[in-house]
């Protein structure tokens, strides 16, 4: 069977992916995207899936759920004819073009089920977690990966918090803690930090904050609906004791999802996609990356939508040039 060919596919389906597909259908390039089926462990719509309330992104002043934000990018790609697909991309061929996809269950088969001429990667990453005990029944609920998205949240107004982590990122979003919180805890398992030394001595001197060394967190405490306590052990003797907490942050890194292309495209030592400064651009010609696959720094929803426009724009852009060229072969009727 002959595969599915299209002038421009996505694979991803968060806000930089659906903003990629709405600036792609109004430009007449009919993208396909493959929204995923539990992709990098998450739902269609990425991420934002499993955040509850989104107070930061701009349009809704009263705020919006994760799942219900991501429902509308998903019906506005699909007003503009975005063609989704429901399936998981799990394996693909840059060497040539069009580039070759194999959906998920046919990765085996010699031929692929799709092929492109341009492709918008746009997986995203995911936050490192612990998986303590009672985690899963505090995620969200007191637990989070992201102080800038969460910490505003009036469950964690004036109330104590915690930070995983050792390095700049843990010693960031523990100082911007101290905007909301009572007091914020660092829990660093090592005797000393990772951060920069700029960034532990601004931590150390925070009022507001205690670092808690050789410090790891074991396990979490709620009354079933959110987080109170964490039990904390000191790496060095093995004691054990509880922590009051109303919330603990992780700031142990994230993991993009760049496993289909490693090997393929040039990615720097975390894992992500590196971009031409001020583009979606990527080593190989005619694959444009966006949103948290290649932003290692801010992670934020609006941040990923941006990078999606300028993703579609230098898709369409590369499209053009190389079909007046005869570099691109026309997609072929569906």
């Amino acid at each position: 069977m002959p595969a599915n060919h299209r002038k421009v596919t996505i694979i991803g389906s968060g806000p930089a992916g659906h903003t990629a597909a709405v600036y792609l259908a109004r430009a007449n390039l009919e993208p396909t995207m493959f929204e995923g089926m539990m992709a990098n462990g998450f739902a269609p719509g990425g991420q934002l899936t499993t955040t509850t309330d989104v107070e930061n992104y701009p349009g809704f002043p009263e705020g919006i759920l994760g799942g219900e934000l991501m429902d509308k990018m998903r019906a506005q790609s699909e007003r503009f004819n975005t063609e989704i697909i429901t399936e998981t991309i799990a394996k693909v061929d840059l060497s040539q073009r069009p580039f070759k996809l194999w959906r998920e269950g046919n990765e085996d088969e010699s031929e692929p089920t799709d092929t492109a001429d341009a492709l918008v990667f746009s997986t995203g990453a995911s936050a490192k977690r612990m998986f303590l005990p009672g985690e899963d029944k505090y995620w969200q609920n007191g637990i989070s990966a992201c102080a800038v998205c969460d910490g505003a949240v009036p469950i964690f107004r004036n109330k104590p918090l915690a930070v995983i982590g050792g390095g700049d990122s843990a010693a960031e979003e523990a100082i911007y803690l101290t905007k909301y919180a009572s007091h914020v805890f660092v829990l660093v398992r090592r005797d000393k930090l990772r951060a920069s030394k700029v960034m532990a001595d601004r931590l150390l001197r925070h009022p507001k904050v205690t670092v808690l060394f050789n410090t790891q967190a074991t396990a979490t405490h709620g009354d079933g609906s959110l987080l109170n306590a964490l039990t904390i052990k000191d790496s060095n003797t093995g004691e054990e004791k509880s922590l009051a907490v109303n919330g603990l942050f992780y700031a142990i890194g994230h993991e993009p999802a760049t496993s289909l292309v490693k090997g393929q495209v040039e990615l720097d030592s975390e894992g992500y996609i590196v971009t031409q400064p001020g583009s979606s651009l990527t080593s190989v010609e005619g694959f444009f990356a966006a949103g948290d696959v290649q932003d290692k720094r801010y992670r934020q929803a609006i941040t990923s939508a941006g990078s999606g426009c300028m993703a579609a724009l230098d898709a369409e852009r590369w499209l053009s040039e190389h079909e007046l060229e005869g570099e691109v072969p026309a997609a072929s009727p569906q």
